[in-house]
């Protein structure tokens, strides 16, 4: 991988990914049969947080259970039905916990859910009975949320202070963590800046895929009540003015917890071409580096560089649409070689899911 591939923040971010697939814990024993399985997606979060790269540590039998469900995430309406659908036939009415709006919109999720094969549905007169095809798993262990920073710089880190701040507070998830460029000093520079304690710290070798920690996180209180920072004072350091926050159930937490993990459990962190243009005849996928040759990342022979999701875009003014001829010479019929490395990405993601074979219908 050469070195212009590593000088944007999302490069970084993709070998962070990757470190994180195949080294994930950092200092523990990646691999081990004994330890947790790693799903790792990026660019995921709430509607007030989103971060960078996020690992989740499953439990290896439940993953596997998870696959049933098929390879498309779960939305809130479905999660709800298929955690409550019963054993036995019942009508969804008494089977389902109200939702906390119109049941019509549960009768629709009922449908989708059945047309998925995640669910039997029959009527009985005209009432809808359901029954679960199989137990909805708890497979999400641990979420661990990595902010990727290759240059973290004093403004940088007056940026993401306050971001890390919330992580904390909020404790969504169970570690956040840090990860910079690997200096090779004696002490990290990301050491020497007023980040939060309770965040760890990260010193990633993007070349050789290697990381070492400069500083270990703690364990966030997950299972009890967040405290989501709404405002702060603007008066400066002295200033008297209080923050606005208000508090998180530990219930709603773990909804969001689960909506995040299927989130990742359908898009993981390989799936950057889908906001690009992959149909451009200057985009290719490009081994990452000669210590890890087996990963692909993008590159667009017209800038020579790694690309970002912004620069790759219809409105790039090196953007060639792919000429139709290469669809139908030598390529499948419904697309050229745009298509074929998308599901070249897909089929790599998917081989980190074990059991997707079997299950539910996409």
């Amino acid at each position: 991988m050469a070195d212009d591939t590593v000088d944007s923040e999302f490069a970084f971010e993709l070998r962070t990914c990757r470190w994180a697939e195949r080294a994930w814990p950092p200092g523990g024993n990646a691999g081990d049969s004994d330890g947790p399985a790693t799903i790792v997606a990026r660019q995921l979060g709430t509607k007030r947080r989103r971060w960078d790269t996020i690992v989740f540590e499953c439990d290896p039998g439940a993953l596997r259970q998870r696959a049933k469900f098929g390879a498309k995430r779960l939305d809130g309406d479905l999660l709800h039905i298929v955690r409550n659908a019963p054993a036995e036939w019942t009508y969804y009415r008494d089977a389902l916990p109200h939702p906390g709006y119109p049941w019509r919109y549960v009768r629709e999720a009922i449908h989708r859910a059945d047309d998925r094969g995640i669910l039997e549905t029959r009527k009985n007169g005209n009432r809808i009975e359901i029954r679960r095809k199989w137990p909805y798993p708890e497979w999400v262990e641990r979420i661990v949320a990595i902010e990727n920073k290759p240059d973290l710089d004093a403004s940088a880190a007056r940026t993401l202070g306050p971001q890390l701040e919330y992580d904390v507070a909020m404790s969504l998830a169970d570690e956040v963590w840090v990860a910079t460029q690997q200096t090779g000093e004696r002490v990290e520079p990301v050491l020497l800046e007023g980040l939060p304690v309770e965040a760890g710290v990260l010193a990633l070798e993007p070349e050789a895929l290697e990381a070492e920690v400069a500083w270990y996180p703690r364990s966030l209180a997950v299972e009890e009540p967040g405290t989501r920072i709404l405002e702060r004072p603007d008066d400066g350091d002295r200033g008297g003015s209080a923050a606005r926050f208000e508090y998180v159930d530990p219930e709603e937490k773990a909804t969001t917890r689960r909506l995040i993990a299927e989130r990742a459990y359908e898009r993981g962190w390989r799936s950057f071409a889908d906001t690009m243009r992959p149909d451009c005849r200057h985009f290719e996928l490009r081994a990452a580096g000669p210590q890890d040759g087996s990963q692909l990342v993008p590159y667009c022979t017209g800038k020579g560089d790694c690309q970002t999701a912004a620069e790759c875009a219809g409105s790039c003014p090196d953007f060639q649409p792919e000429p139709p001829v290469w669809r139908t010479k030598g390529w499948p019929i419904e697309g050229g070689p745009g298509k074929r490395l998308k599901r070249l990405l897909a089929d790599r993601r998917r081989r980190r899911r074990p059991g997707l074979d079997g299950g539910a219908t996409e």
